[in-house]
């Protein structure tokens, strides 16, 4: 065989190796975005939640005037989340923002079910068009914030699960391809849009 055949034939193996690689880094990519997209729709679905939230805080507020402190930890528990939130927002999928993003909606969740309990008390206010209209707001922006947070688990499952596979597994720390954390909220089996019955 001569030097010409062999310098042919490594470059061959190399080229064959070098669209591998790139073959699996291209996969990688495209998984890491759709998660993060996947990521982005939480984030839309969570701010609109925020927004609710005052709006709610001072639709109780004239009835509920003995229930000031449950009133404040609402309000101090969606702060505490929008800053989960906006750290989670700037890197998707970071380990430890989506488990500081997992526990301040937990927070949020308790405190706001909290709320909605105390509310029960208050019949002109079970009774008022625009507190049942807030709630049924809120109802189903919790059910929308659940059904992208599964979108968003399925899509950090499969990007896991592609960087974890052989041989991805050998190159994607070398490319940078850290894994993704999913968002589980804690102390909660699934998250549920606060009952109430008005």
């Amino acid at each position: 065989m001569s030097l010409v055949a062999v310098a042919i034939t490594v470059l061959a193996i190399l080229f064959v190796v070098l669209v591998f690689l790139v073959g699996i880094y291209n996969s990688l990519v495209k998984l890491r975005n759709r998660y993060q997209n996947a990521y982005s729709q939480i984030d839309v679905q969570l701010k609109r939640r925020y927004d609710l939230i005052p709006n709610l805080v001072e639709m109780v507020k004239g009835y509920m005037k003995h229930e000031q402190e449950t009133l404040q930890r609402v309000i101090e528990a969606r702060n505490i989340a929008i800053a989960a939130g906006q750290k989670a927002a700037a890197n998707p999928g970071d380990p430890n923002s989506m488990r500081q993003l997992a526990s301040a909606e937990s927070q949020l969740g308790g405190a706001l079910s909290r709320l909605l309990m105390v509310a029960e008390a208050y019949p002109e206010l079970k009774a008022n068009q625009n507190m049942m209209a807030l709630q049924e707001e809120l109802t189903s922006t919790e059910n929308k914030i659940s059904f992208a947070r599964q979108g968003y688990n399925d899509a950090v499952t499969e990007y896991n699960n592609a960087r974890e596979v052989f041989p991805a597994v050998i190159f994607a720390g070398m490319f940078g391809f850290g894994p993704a954390q999913l968002l589980e909220i804690e102390n909660q089996k699934e998250r549920e849009a606060p009952k109430v019955q008005f």
